[in-house]
């Protein structure tokens, strides 16, 4: 229960990417990126010895600055982080922090001509950069990602998309069973739309940016429901395809199937050996999570056991929010697996 940040027993370098994959990306965000990496106390201690890593990535509107953020009586993710890897039972790891936010919030770590190529940027720009950099082993079977909500999307989507660079995931409710998570927010931005932008999403984005963001009901459906959509759903030419009809809310059925084919517990057949050769997979979420994600875990883990796959999976007492206690269980799960 500090109050105050105290000294790393490890340490946190913070440099800067620059990424060939987001250049002239559609939205104009920056291409060059803050990276945060943690080194193990080990790392200093031998300096001719290699490590496993575990990349972090965040949830929707996530940026790296708020892994450093304190609430009351808890310690930060980045003492969370020290606190693991400084206790001798945990084997070490490097784990890096990736940055990956849009205009709209958020990327989902996918690649999209809405907002720009970010799985390319995580996969090839990110790992790259850190295995020339630091001293990881560079292969698959020491490599984890992890993350929470659309951080956990993230983190159980690219080991499906790219097993050759990740061999083990945890997710902390992630997205998933989008016809619970997704769509109790399309009538809230329909609604508001309708009552207050004559149906516009982009007079919404000119009043948004003009004040205070998030001070008005209906922002953080609003944001989050374009962001997405911007993900999963643009045309070629970046056109943002929302999956609903603005003025009634009804789905519009194949835009909605475009979401739906980005959705983890659907994806699960089609990647199969994918998902089989992963040397560990975590799924956790809280019971009552406000997004349903505890029934997209349990439905993401139904389809695994269908295909042979049984990862260490479990429901606690919580909403979707202040579960960041959840980070170090999993990474310490990882790390023992990874060590072997």
């Amino acid at each position: 229960m500090r109050p105050w940040q105290s000294d790393f027993v490890g340490r946190y370098e913070h440099v800067t990417i620059d990424s060939a994959a987001l250049a002239g990306n559609p939205l104009g965000d920056a291409a060059s990126r803050p990276l945060w990496v943690y080194l193990p106390p080990a790392y200093d201690a031998d300096p001719q010895a290699r490590f496993p890593v575990i990349y972090l990535i965040q949830g929707y509107t996530g940026t790296l600055a708020m892994w450093g953020n304190r609430t009351p009586f808890r310690p930060t993710v980045l003492e969370l982080i020290d606190d693991l890897f400084a206790g001798a039972d945990t084997p070490p790891a490097i784990v890096v922090g990736v940055d990956a936010w849009t205009a709209y919030g958020g990327s989902q770590f996918v690649d999209s001509p809405g907002t720009g190529r970010y799985h390319t940027y995580l996969c090839e720009d990110v790992v790259s950069f850190v295995d020339a950099r630091w001293r990881t082993i560079p292969d698959r079977e020491s490599r984890a990602i992890t993350g929470k909500s659309s951080g956990g999307f993230g983190a159980m989507i690219t080991p499906m998309l790219r097993p050759d660079l990740f061999g083990a995931f945890a997710s902390h409710a992630g997205d998933t069973l989008y016809e619970l998570c997704y769509i109790k927010d399309f009538g809230v931005a329909a609604r508001v739309l309708r009552d207050s932008y004559d149906g516009s999403y982009d007079a919404f984005w000119r009043d948004f940016r003009s004040r205070v963001p998030f001070s008005r009901p209906g922002d953080g459906e609003l944001v989050s429901v374009y962001g997405v959509a911007a993900c999963f759903s643009a045309d070629p030419d970046g056109t943002v395809r929302l999956p609903f009809d603005v003025a009634t809310g009804r789905l519009v059925e194949p835009v909605w199937q475009r979401w739906l084919d980005w959705d983890p517990v659907r994806m699960v057949p089609r990647h199969a050996e994918a998902l089989r050769s992963q040397r560990a997979v975590w799924v956790d979420a809280g019971r009552r999570d406000e997004y349903f994600l505890d029934l997209g875990a349990q439905a993401f883990v139904a389809e695994l056991a269908g295909i042979g796959v049984t990862p260490q999976f479990e429901l606690f007492d919580a909403t979707h929010a202040a579960i960041e206690y959840r980070y170090p269980l999993a990474m310490r799960f990882l790390a023992e697996r990874l060590a072997r």
